[in-house]
């Protein structure tokens, strides 16, 4: 039986690889002439640099997807864990490392702010790991999650209750559990992992501290070599992967899915196909008329954030980075109130990633590769951004200069891609990363699911559940494969 699965980003290889070790011939195409959507790269004179996502967490997620098809991950990639997981700089000079050793985090927070900092961060810590063990099951495993399993879960946990109450977002939570302004807006900034501001999203996304401080690998030369190691596999296994493929529609008949059509007017044959793009695509038309009617929540729900992304090859002026290096704005809150109403920050926390630096490696005595995000606005026609580029670039390194961080030659603004460019990448997105916007408590619950209302249609990848990030892209393609399985079986 042929599968056709449209889109190889994280869901969408995730969902191939498993429906083709299950037996199902399976097609995978994609538009674009690389495999792994926002998994990618972009060349320099020092080699590939990663121009999407770079943390690498919940690794468990990939060795099983391997696993299951019979294969070993560690022999198609070279994987690191980061003892250190981020370095932390504030505009007054000081500094925070945090670690994957809770002990070792602990004394740091306490060197940094003070032993009452640190008994307030071992509380966070403890709840944040409680939540996560607490709704890992019936909220990620889940293809079908539900608000009544939800409430069971909390009540399993009453003191965590108050994470569920409606109007308890993340930055309300943080401000009953640190007294250090500066904790507040490192745990807050989380929330900018799945595109929310923490000033909106819910106070549960405190757990995702827990999931990077469960540990996150380092991909030798880049994270976009997941996304090659997950094709590869899928080739392995006899698999059909056609890039630089166009879909144009998707068609339907007798309310069943028949096949797709591409761009030059080709047509592809299957009663099963696997949209793994941005679900507001198919409800906006971009794949035809006879499946507009799936997800509509993606038109009526506000977009998440974007970004404003360089990657570039340069030499850096201090030798204090990390692999992962966070540069926080003086105020906390003016980025999330430039973002709110579409506008630029003014002022933004900058993400730097220093490609070839990290355990194990020494540290480069001339050029090397980076990697900057900043959060930006989704395109909503709120505010014209003329001149954007060239105003992100004087405020992105201007800003970092304030802290000693210069780079020669500075990038020009060929490098960096905006939130025009996203929605040029990935049609019907409006430049958004992470789908649906996270604001609101039951913002989860909102997003579509696996399985469609059009017999033989099924949804994959980062703005389907279980949510944005390449884990739960990849958990989404998880879904998406045992729903087919489950309907097959009832044929």
């Amino acid at each position: 039986m042929r599968t056709i699965v449209v889109g190889a980003g994280a869901g969408g290889l995730a969902a191939a690889m498993q429906l083709q070790a299950a037996g199902y011939a399976t097609v995978l195409l994609d538009q674009h002439p690389w495999p792994g959507g926002k998994m990618r790269s972009v060349n320099s004179s020092s080699g590939p640099i990663d121009a999407g996502p770079t943390v690498l967490t919940l690794r468990h997620i990939f060795d099983d997807l391997f696993q299951s098809t019979g294969a070993d991950l560690n022999d198609y990639l070279q994987l690191t864990r980061e003892a250190c997981l981020a370095r932390h700089f504030w505009p007054d000079g000081s500094r925070l490392d945090l670690f994957d050793d809770r002990e070792k985090s602990c004394r740091a927070v306490k060197a940094f702010s003070g032993s009452a900092a640190a008994a307030e961060f071992d509380r966070f810590t403890k709840e944040a790991q409680s939540l996560f063990e607490t709704f890992d099951e019936p909220m990620i495993q889940t293809a079908e999650p539900s608000l009544a399993r939800l409430a069971k879960a909390a009540m399993s946990a009453p003191g965590l209750l108050i994470n569920l109450v409606p109007g308890m977002n993340l930055a309300a939570r943080l401000s009953h559990r640190f007294s250090d302004a500066r904790l507040r807006q490192l745990f807050g900034r989380y929330a900018t992992y799945v595109g929310g501001s923490p000033l909106q999203s819910p106070a549960l996304l405190s757990l995702i501290w827990r999931a990077e401080e469960a540990g996150i690998w380092r991909v030798t030369g880049g994270l976009y070599r997941l996304a090659n190691a997950m094709a590869q596999r899928f080739i392995e296994l006899g698999g059909d992967l056609r890039l630089g493929t166009h879909i144009s529609r998707i068609r339907v008949a007798d309310q069943g899915i028949v096949g797709v059509e591409t761009d030059d007017h080709r047509h592809i044959d299957s009663d099963i196909v696997i949209y793994a793009g941005d679900p507001r695509a198919l409800a906006i038309g971009k794949l035809g008329d006879q499946v507009k009617s799936v997800a509509p929540v993606t038109t009526r729900s506000p977009r998440s954030f974007s970004a404003h992304v360089w990657s570039f090859a340069a030499t850096a002026s201090i030798p204090e980075l990390i692999h992962h290096n966070v540069f926080f704005a003086a105020d906390p809150i003016s980025e999330f109130s430039d973002l709110a109403v579409g506008r630029i920050p003014r002022e933004p926390t900058i993400y730097v990633c220093a490609q070839d630096r990290g355990s194990g490696l020494q540290r480069p005595s001339g050029t090397e590769r980076f990697e900057i995000i900043l959060n930006a606005p989704a395109l909503s026609g709120a505010f014209i951004h003329r001149g954007e580029k060239d105003q992100c670039r004087k405020r992105t390194f201007s800003q970092l200069a304030k802290y000693g961080l210069t780079f020669q030659p500075i990038p020009s603004t060929q490098s960096l891609t905006t939130p025009t460019d996203f929605d040029t990448l990935f049609p019907g997105s409006a430049g958004a990363l992470y789908g649906q916007s996270p604001a609101g408590i039951t913002a989860g619950l909102r997003r579509p699911r696996a399985r469609t209302a059009i017999r033989g249609l099924y949804l994959a990848g980062g703005g389907t559940h279980p949510g944005a990030g390449v884990p739960m892209s990849a958990l989404s393609g998880k879904h998406a494969a045992a729903m087919i399985s489950a309907d097959r079986a009832l044929i």
